[in-house]
Parts: structure tokens; sequence; C-alpha cells
């Protein structure tokens, strides 16, 4: 008897749902990812917080002028010049700064050029249907086709250089995804059963549509309008990388990785820190939409 409730005993301290021995309580787990879980949402808010500043103030973050000569060229990053100066001499964290003007905003506008017009697009196939959605779609289809890089820089060429064509050319290309994922979400919530009691009860197409289709359908194209949003920056730093954005002096972050890459051998900070920026930016607004998506529970 002795064994045997010895035996049982011991089963029942590691019996399923109990912690063993040397296991941490199952509280303490929680509490460790919840932390995790707001850190890891906190700190790319910070990021996005600050890029943001720096776009709308830049004054406060910085007394040097972006364009003026200020120091000998070709300085190492120090505690008077953060991020040292370049070929010209003047500082390189000032036009970090400055520039976060021409990619964030630019950004902001490519963004809501793709979330309007997509959704838009997408929001009348799914609620329309036959022939209109078939049309509608196709449109997208032939829009995904073309890979996004040529598809901007044909229309920068249209409308002509400058950070505004980018903006809007970069929202061109990402009308398609924002239209394919509205559809998707309009034509699943069309056939749900308020929907369905909303058009029993009087309501009408439009009625319906605005107030029940439309905001339910809006969450997860607000979460990858987040992550577009990191796209975005990419994109309008590629094409400042390649000369179809802001034209010099004017600060942007693909112009400065653009004016350092002579000098990556010898002076690393001409290139690398913009890039820095660049990364920490994309990479915390991507976090943001996982957040958004719903990423957390996981």
């Amino acid at each position: 008897m002795t064994a045997l409730a010895t035996t049982a005993g011991l089963a029942g301290d590691t019996a399923p749902g109990r912690p063993g021995p040397g296991a941490p309580a199952p509280d303490r787990r929680l509490r460790w990812r919840s932390l995790v879980s707001r850190v890891g949402f906190v700190l790319p808010a910070l990021v996005i917080l600050v890029a943001l500043l720096w776009a709308l103030f830049p004054g406060l973050f910085t007394a040097q002028n972006p364009t003026e000569t200020v120091a000998p060229a070709l300085q190492a990053p120090s505690a008077e010049h953060w991020f040292g100066t370049d070929a010209t001499g003047r500082d390189l964290y000032a036009r970090v700064v400055y520039g976060a003007s021409q990619s964030i905003i630019g950004a902001l506008v490519a963004v809501l050029v793709g979330l309007v017009v997509g959704t838009a697009i997408g929001l009348a196939a799914g609620a329309l249907g036959g022939v209109i959605d078939e049309v509608l779609m196709r449109v997208v289809d032939v829009l995904l086709a073309i890979p996004a890089l040529l598809l901007s820089l044909s229309v920068v060429i249209l409308l002509g250089f400058g950070t505004t064509s980018a903006a809007v050319a970069v929202g061109v290309t990402s009308i398609a995804v924002f239209a394919r994922l509205a559809r998707s979400r309009v034509v699943s919530v069309r056939v749900t059963d308020f929907v369905e009691a909303a058009y029993g009860s009087g309501g009408t197409f439009f009625g319906v549509l605005w107030r029940h289709i439309l905001p339910n359908s809006l969450t997860p194209v607000i979460a990858l309008a987040a992550l577009q949003f990191g796209s975005a920056i990419l994109q309008i730093s590629t094409l400042g990388f390649l000369g179809y954005g802001a034209p010099p002096p004017t600060p942007e972050w693909g112009l400065l990785i653009a004016e350092g890459r002579n000098y990556v051998a010898t002076d690393w900070w001409l290139t690398v820190l913009p890039g820095l920026i660049v990364v920490f930016v994309v990479l915390a607004t991507n976090r943001l939409s996982q957040a958004l998506r719903g990423g957390d529970a996981a």
C-alpha cells in the first residue's frame, strides 16, 4: 500500500496541467510574456513617434542647418556632430533629421493614396459583384503582374521627379494590394447574418454598405496600411537613391545613402547611419502591423 501510495503521489505531482518541481509558475510565465509583449510594442511605437517628430518638428532636435557647411568635411561621429559630417562639411545628423520630412511624409502620402483608392476599388468590386467585379479585379491583376519598382519608376517618369511624384508613384503600386484585401473582406462580411438583418429591416444598399459592411471590413486593411508604411519608406528611399526623389541638396534618406556610397570603405558613417535609421523605422512599422493583426496573441 505504501509503495502504491508513493507511486500515486509521484504521478500526481507530474500530472498534466501541473508544473514540475523546477518549472516556473504559470502566472509567472504569463507575466513574463505580457512584459515582453508590451516592450515589443512600446519600443517600435517610440521609434515611429521619434521619426514622426523629426518629420514634423526637425528644429526641436537639431540647431544645425542641413544644407550649410558647418565643419571640415568627412569628420567622424563625435559629441559635436553625432553622425559626423559629409563630403561638403554638412552635419549628417541634421540632414537625417530634416530628411525624415521627405521620407516619412512621402510614405504617409503613398499609403493614403493606396488605402483610399484601393479600398474604394475593393469595396465596389465586393459589394456590386458581377461584371463590375470581374473588370475591376482584372485591372488589379494587371497591376500585380507589374514589378512594383518598375511601375513606380514609370509613374515617376510620367509625373516628373520630386518627392510628391515619388510618393504618388509608390501609392499607385500599393493600390492592387489594398483592393484585393478589401474585396475579400467585403465579400465575407456581405453574407453575414447581421448584414442580412440590416437589409431585412429596411436598410438601403448604400446605407448598409456604409454603416455595416465597410466598418467591419477595415481592421485588416488598417493593419495592411501599417505594413505598407514601412514598405513605402523603403520604396521612396530606393527612388531617392536612384535619383528620382528629392533633388540635392534637399536631404532625403535614400539620397543621403547614395551620396555616401563612394566613401563606404573609408567613411562608413555616411551610408551606415542613415541606412540604420531606415532599417529601424521599417522594422518598427512591421512590428506595429503585427500587433494590429493580433500577432501578440499567438
